[in-house]
């Protein structure tokens, strides 16, 4: 162990050497994973063998039977005993045996289970995901106590060794899929996971330079358990808070966890406002330039569209800058403490906002114009779809800027054959539409009850398509 893992080297690693029976009894932890209260309890038991028993040849048995724990296994090799010990478990090794035991008593340092704070629910729960893939798992078997759902483990990462877990209901996944994942898993050969999932999805969907997100991310325990009982298979990865969700659809990034949370005629209304922010957020801008371009295309209802005052800096530049500058905002209410994010609204709102339309370097309409955009874009669900969308509303200002009626009408043509040509784990990533599914289809856009879907999505190839028991008789 000295050689292997640095010993004496990291001050973190630590052995307990104990005389059972006139035997050497050792004990190799980490300091910081492991929970202190079961293994003082073992230590105890152990160390009352030399009170109550003889010596005895089957002293591996004996501290077997006498370790007070749920969980313990045999290990036989070294490269098992390295690996168990800096994972948090700890390894108890005897004096002439050739097989060691190892006891779970991991406690991984980390936070309690809150509310996510990007799919956060007037109503419901308030338990999310954490750092830790055990409470993970935990949170998902709490709402889903079925005896056919299945979390298989295994170790990814040359020397990060990150713990990933497969989840799936046995009787509902598509086998093909789990089995397509499992081995994209396997396969991964890197040397750590430090950016946990992102780097699996990187090596499981081979995403490339396409912006638009080819898994789902959650942090709700619901959601996640939602999704399991459709037919989909999630993927937990230790240190991380998000449990990806494959496979998944365009609008499966639109979906929202408060729109089940309402009656079905509010969360439709609230799906439908959400579907117009969403296009909002990608067509507005374009359009309404469109229209600055070409003002014989409006109506005469509407011939108020459009800047009344002149300015020297040209309309596109203005949009283009304004647009830059609430990336700026964005990514500078990241970066700051929340005591002074109040300071900065007011900042932005006051100084660089209104002074700035005073001074003429922007004309008003183009502030509320990309406002909306903006605000369209904050209201998407999925913030790796509202990111994607913001690069496909900028390459349709730049069409339409160069070719008018015709780059409006070919940066959207280009946009759609671009989702359509997705395929994300075998999956079509426009789904329910193309192909087209008609009953899909107003699922996508009527929240329908609860006790009206009897039916899993099709898009998941469940092995049972029925999500409720038939009625006897």
């Amino acid at each position: 162990m000295k050689n292997r893992i640095g010993l004496e080297d990291s001050f973190d690693l630590g052995v307990r050497k104990l005389k059972i029976l006139k035997k050497n009894v050792h004990f190799y932890y980490v300091n910081g994973l492991c929970d202190t209260s079961p293994i003082v309890q073992i230590v105890k038991e152990l160390v009352g063998i030399n009170n109550s028993e003889k010596l005895s040849l089957q002293l591996q048995s004996i501290v077997e039977n006498r370790i007070v724990h749920q969980s313990v296994e045999q290990v036989k090799t070294m490269d098992e005993v390295v690996d168990q010990v800096l994972s948090g478990l700890i390894v108890v090794l005897v004096e002439g045996e050739g097989i060691g035991l190892v006891v779970d008593v991991r406690s991984y340092p980390g936070r309690q289970p809150q509310e996510p704070d990007t799919e956060k629910v007037v109503r419901g729960s308030r338990d999310g995901f954490v750092e830790n893939i055990i409470v993970n798992t935990a949170l998902t078997r709490r709402r889903i106590r079925d005896e056919r759902l299945r979390f298989e483990i295994m170790k990814v990462g040359e020397r990060s060794k990150t713990d990933i877990a497969l989840g799936y209901i046995k009787d509902v996944a598509n086998p093909d899929l789990i089995k397509v994942i499992k081995k994209e898993l396997e396969a991964i050969e890197i040397d750590g996971l430090a950016m946990a999932d992102k780097t699996v999805e990187e090596f499981l969907v081979k995403q490339g330079y396409n912006p638009f997100p080819l898994v789902r991310y959650t942090e709700r325990a619901d959601v996640a358990a939602t999704h399991l009982l459709e037919g989909h298979v999630l993927i937990y990865v230790d240190t991380s808070p998000s449990v990806i969700i494959t496979p998944t659809t365009y609008f499966h990034h639109l979906q929202h966890a408060e729109e089940y949370r309402q009656s079905p005629g509010v969360g439709t209304l609230v799906r439908w406002i959400r579907f117009l922010g969403v296009a909002a957020s990608l067509i507005l801008l374009p359009l309404w330039y469109l229209f600055v371009q070409n003002p014989d295309l409006l109506p005469e209802a509407l011939s108020f569209i459009g800047p009344n005052d002149k300015s020297n800096i040209p309309v596109l530049l203005q949009i283009f800058m304004a647009d830059i500058g609430i990336e700026f905002l964005r990514l500078a209410a990241i970066h700051t403490p929340t005591p002074l994010s109040t300071a900065m609204g007011l900042i932005a709102a006051v100084l660089i906002g209104q002074i700035a339309i005073d001074v003429g370097l922007f004309v008003p309409e183009v502030i509320l114009y990309v406002a909306l955009a903006a605000i369209g874009t904050y209201a998407t669900p999925s913030y790796e779809l509202s990111m994607a969308n913001k690069i496909g509303r900028l390459f349709l200002l730049i069409t339409t800027a160069a070719f008018h009626v015709p780059g409006f009408v070919i940066g959207m043509t280009a946009w759609i054959l671009l989702l359509a040509g997705i395929r994300s784990l075998n999956t079509p990533y426009l789904w329910p539409f193309l192909p087209f599914a008609p009953k899909a289809c107003m699922q996508i856009l009527v929240r329908r009850a609860v006790p009206g879907s009897t039916i899993r999505p099709s898009i998941v190839h469940a092995r049972n398509r029925q999500r409720q028991p038939a009625k006897n008789g």
